[in-house]
């Protein structure tokens, strides 16, 4: 893929993002922030057997932070718990398939860390 096939790639998750929607009953739910820039982003996870069946995204932000969420969902759904542990900053950064410069980095992983932060071992009540 060339840089114009990459960039197109963010900015169709960013105008089409997957899986972005709030779930009624998930297993976990967590929210965080960038108050640096206002992004913000609710994950919900759906969980059963030690897998997940349900991922999904709300909130607001850049295209970069909107992007990498979708990116993510995708990846993580249908997939055992241990997936989450898995994918390191690093290759988040690269499924984007596009230069994040350092004021972008957090954007382009709140999604992530949000992921991580949430504490699978008690569901929320």
């Amino acid at each position: 893929m060339d840089d114009d096939l990459y960039q197109e790639h963010i900015l169709d998750h960013y105008k089409n993002p997957r899986r972005k929607y709030i779930q009624k009953n998930p297993t976990f739910s967590k929210t965080e922030n960038n108050p640096l820039c206002g992004d913000e982003i609710q994950i919900d996870l759906t969980i059963k057997r030690n897998r997940i069946i349900d991922i999904s995204f709300s909130g607001h932000g850049c295209a970069i932070r909107q992007a990498s969420a979708s990116i993510l969902t995708e990846e993580l759904q249908n997939k055992p718990l241990s997936k989450i542990t898995n994918i390191s900053e690093q290759k988040m950064i690269d499924m984007l398939h596009i230069p994040i410069s350092h004021t972008r980095t957090k954007c382009a992983l709140l999604a992530l860390r949000t992921v991580k932060s949430i504490q699978l071992t008690t569901p929320k009540s």
